[in-house]
C-alpha cells in the first residue's frame, strides 16, 4: 500500500523520528524487536529487514534461520514517553522467509489468518480486553525467598489519588492513548496493588497488538518511576489472580450478529452457538488461554476466576457471561469468556477462541441452558447432573487435553501447534521437578 507507505514516511519525517522499533511476538507472547534508523525506513518497508530466528523461541533451526521482518505500515506509532527530539516509534512487524512467503511460526500470522478464513465466510471478529496487573515494589525478595510486595493496599474501585499506582496508571492511560491505544476504563481493582485498564473494543488484530503495547507500557512506565508491574497471573496466594476477561462479537457488515430483538435476551442464535463452541472446546483451548504453569493458581473457586465450564447472563464466576443488553445498543451485544490470563499470548488466545466459537456455529452445536446460580457453590453430584464440566485444573493437565485437539492444530498450524506443546510439556517438567517452599516447610520436619 503506497498510501500508508508514504504516509509513514511523511510522518516519521516531521515528527523527527531517528529510530524506529520493529516488534514482533514470540510464540509465547513475550514481545521481541529491533530498532532501524529512520533513514532505513523505506527500505524495510518494501524489501523487509533481515534477522536470526535461531534465537527467538520456537522460530527456526540454526540451520534454516534466516527471516525478514516486513514492518506493518497501519501500526506505525510514536512511543510518547521517549524524547520529541530525535524520537522513537514502533511498528508489529509480518515475518517472511527469504522466499517471500509467511512464516508458520509468526503468531501474528497466525491470527491474520484465522481472520482471513473468517471474513471469506463473511463475518469480522470484534474483542475487548480487560487488563488486570499488579504494581509492586520490586521484582522478588531474596534469592533464598521471592515474595511480591505490594505497592499499595487499596480495594476495588478505590479513589485515594495520593496512592503512587495511581498516578501510573493515569499515566498509562495518557501513554496509550497517544499511541491510538484507547482506553475505556480504568481502576484499581479488588486485591492489594491490582490494577485494571480495559481496551476500547476493535477488530482481533489491532486488539492483540493493543494487548502487546499496554503491557509494555504498563511495565516501561512502571520501571521508571522505581516500581515493578506484573501481569504474573496469581504473584501473591489468597487474593484474587489478574484475568483477562476477553469480550468477543461476530460482525456481518455493520450487523452485530450476536444481536436478536426478538430474543428475550436479546441474544441471537449465532451467538448461542459461539458460546456453545467456547463451552465444549474450554478444556482444549486452555493451555493457549492460561499458558503457564502458575496461570492455574488462578483458576480455583474463591477468587471470582471460573474453575467450571458454565455460563450465564448474570454471574460473574461462570466461564461465558453474556452482559446486559442496553437498549438502542445493538452494536454492543457480546460474548464475555472470563478464564484467559493477561500473560497469555493474545494472537493465539484470540485465534483458538475464535476457533471454538466458530466451530460451535459450523456444526450447529446445541447450547446448554445457562445457569443461575454459582456453579462453584454447587455439589459436585449437582454440577454432574447438569453437564458441567472443570476446566484443566494444572498445565500438565491442560496440556493432555490439548495435544490430540484438531481443532487447536487447525487453529494454530502445523508449525506453532507442535512447538507450543512442547514448550509447555518441558515446562511442566521442569516445575515438577522442582522442591517448593510448601513441600520444606510442611513435610521436611514431620517426614
Amino acid at each position: 500500500d503506497e498510501t500508508a507507505r508514504d504516509y509513514v514516511l511523511q510522518t516519521a519525517e516531521d515528527a523527527d523520528v531517528k529510530f524506529v522499533r520493529l516488534w514482533f511476538p514470540d510464540i509465547l507472547g513475550n514481545l521481541k524487536g529491533f530498532a532501524i534508523n529512520a533513514a532505513d525506513l523505506r527500505d524495510a518497508i518494501e524489501e523487509g529487514v533481515g534477522f536470526d530466528g535461531s534465537a527467538i523461541e520456537s522460530y527456526a533451526r540454526s540451520d534454516e534461520s534466516d527471516m525478514r521482518a516486513f514492518p506493518d505500515p497501519n501500526t506505525f506509532t510514536l512511543l510518547p514517553w521517549r524524547p520529541q527530539q530525535n524520537a522513537v516509534a514502533r511498528m508489529f512487524c509480518d515475518i517472511q522467509r527469504p522466499g517471500g512467503e509467511s512464516f508458520g511460526g509468526d503468531s501474528r500470522a497466525v491470527l491474520k489468518r484465522n481472520l482471513e478464513h473468517l471474513a471469506r465466510m463473511g463475518y469480522t471478529y470484534y474483542v475487548g480486553t480487560e487488563l488486570e496487573y499488579f504494581y509492586l515494589k520490586d521484582s522478588g525478595g531474596t534469592k533464598k525467598r521471592k515474595e511480591a510486595k505490594p505497592l499499595d493496599h487499596g480495594g476495588y474501585f478505590d479513589q485515594l489519588s495520593s496512592q503512587p499506582a495511581s498516578d501510573l496508571r493515569r499515566d498509562t492511560v495518557l501513554n496509550l492513548a497517544a499511541m491510538d491505544v484507547p482506553v475505556k476504563y480504568s481502576h484499581h481493582e479488588a486485591a492489594p496493588s491490582q490494577h485494571e485498564i480495559d481496551l476500547q473494543y476493535t477488530d482481533a488484530l489491532a486488539m492483540a497488538d493493543s494487548v502487546m503495547t499496554a503491557r509494555l507500557v504498563v511495565k516501561e512506565l512502571a520501571q521508571v518511576q522505581g516500581v515493578y508491574a506484573t501481569f504474573m497471573p496469581k504473584p501473591i496466594a489468597g487474593v484474587n489472580g489478574s484475568g483477562m476477561h476477553i469480550h468477543q462479537s461476530l460482525f456481518q457488515g455493520e450487523n452485530n450478529a450476536f444481536f436478536d430483538e426478538d430474543d428475550e435476551h436479546y441474544l441471537s442464535e449465532v451467538g448461542r452457538k459461539f458460546i456453545a463452541g467456547l463451552l465444549r472446546h474450554a478444556p482444549e483451548i486452555t493451555v493457549v488461554t492460561n499458558q503457564w504453569v502458575n496461570s492455574y493458581k488462578r483458576l480455583v473457586p474463591g477468587y471470582e476466576a471460573p474453575a467450571y465450564v458454565s455460563w450465564s447472563h448474570v454471574n460473574r464466576a461462570d466461564l461465558v457471561r453474556v452482559p446486559s443488553y442496553k437498549p438502542g445498543y445493538e452494536s454492543s451485544m457480546r460474548v464475555e469468556y472470563r478464564a484467559p490470563d493477561p500473560a497469555c499470548n493474545p494472537y493465539l488466545a484470540f485465534s483458538v477462541m475464535l476457533a471454538a466459537g466458530m466451530k460451535g456455529i459450523q456444526e450447529d452445536y446445541p447450547a446448554p441452558l445457562p445457569i443461575a446460580e454459582n456453579a462453584a457453590s454447587m455439589s459436585e453430584a449437582q454440577r454432574q447432573a447438569l453437564g458441567i464440566k472443570t476446566l484443566p485444573t494444572s498445565l500438565g493437565h491442560a496440556i493432555s487435553l490439548a495435544e490430540d485437539s484438531e481443532l487447536l492444530r487447525e487453529a494454530l498450524g502445523d508449525q506453532i501447534f507442535p512447538s507450543f506443546i512442547q514448550n509447555k510439556r518441558r515446562e511442566w517438567g521442569e516445575y515438577c521437578s522442582q522442591v517448593t517452599n510448601y513441600e520444606i516447610e510442611h513435610y521436611l520436619q514431620r517426614l
